[in-house]
């Protein structure tokens, strides 16, 4: 990679973030995984993330609550239960003090929500113009509630794949309110904490894996799922729940909802007597939704969509998502 440069699409959590993963950061920092979060000590979780959304505020959430919900959720994928948040601002010389006043707000509101502390954190401010008014990152500590294990390794032939809700409303919201399309009502971010549904489906030795859908959308999710176990995967797509505001909007912008990001929604890889988990699912709130969307097999090869008219439509791993700074 060194005749390369860095391109936005390395940060899109496709197929350039994940060469980058495992060329550069994975072999010098001896990591052990590509996961989101990481276990340390027998049940303490720990991850860290960080927020360039541009807007800063979109119909739905803004970039403070973003900051909390992604790290609570990274940490609930592991099956945790999310205690502490350290949250570092850079910030852009120039942004209004009552803009900065209301983000630190949203964060403490999140916070409250999801029942975490901010215990930490560190402020810097950069010239004005270097820094698009704010990023944020922060990281943040969980603790499993009991012996637990969820990866890729478990995942087995036969696994059927959940989703909790609708795909892509968080895109679409960012990319409405960042070129202002005046979509009448306004597409709303799905920005929500996932790890209140999550204990409610754990302990479950029926469950293997969740990862939340967020850059990359759920087809990221099952490529990388294809690349660890070798397992094809076949997704519905008379299953798939996408809300019809944002399919008009796909289809006028030529994207694909199952490449969109989101910021409330999981996926769960789980045995195949799965009825009992999409019932848990759904008497949560944020899983009234709740579908079986696709199942691992060894038939195919790759990640495929059995489409209305019953073929198969490879979905492969892309290199760059083509919306940048979506979270």
């Amino acid at each position: 990679m060194s005749a390369e440069i860095i391109t936005l699409g390395h940060g899109s959590g496709t197929g350039l973030t994940r060469k980058l993963i495992l060329e550069i950061f994975q072999p010098l920092f001896a990591m052990p995984s590509l996961e989101d979060a990481a276990q340390v000590g027998e049940r303490t979780i720990i991850t860290t993330d960080s927020y360039v959304v541009k807007p800063l505020f979109f119909p739905g959430s803004d970039i403070g609550e973003l900051a909390v919900n992604g790290t609570v959720n990274d940490l609930a994928m592991k099956g945790a239960r999310p205690a502490f948040l350290m949250i570092s601002m850079i910030i852009e010389e120039g942004l209004p003090m009552a803009t900065l006043k209301k983000i630190a707000g949203s964060i403490a509101s999140a916070a409250r929500k999801a029942d975490v502390k901010v215990v930490a954190g560190d402020t810097k401010v950069v010239e004005k113009g270097r820094g698009d008014g704010i990023y944020i990152t922060s990281s943040g500590i969980g603790y499993l509630p009991c012996d637990l294990e969820l990866s890729t390794r478990l995942i087995r032939k036969g696994d059927m794949i959940l989703i909790n809700g609708t795909i892509g409303d968080h895109a679409i919201a960012v990319i409405n309110a960042r070129n202002d399309f005046g979509l009448t009502p306004a597409p709303q971010s799905d920005c929500a904490p996932l790890h209140e549904i999550v204990s409610n489906l754990l302990p479950d030795k029926d469950i293997h894996f969740l990862r939340d859908a967020t850059r990359g959308g759920i087809a990221a999710i099952m490529n990388e799922v294809y690349a660890e176990t070798g397992l094809g995967i076949i997704l519905e797509e008379e299953r798939i729940p996408v809300r019809r505001e944002i399919e008009a909007v796909c289809e006028m912008l030529g994207l694909d909802p199952l490449y969109l990001a989101n910021e409330g929604k999981m996926t769960v890889f789980c045995q195949n007597n799965d009825e009992h988990i999409l019932r848990k699912m759904r008497k949560h709130p944020l899983g009234r939704a709740a579908a079986i969307i696709g199942e691992v097999t060894d038939s195919v090869k790759g990640v495929y969509l059995r489409t209305l008219m019953g073929g198969l439509r490879p979905c492969p791993m892309i290199e760059s998502d083509p919306l940048p700074r979506i979270c």
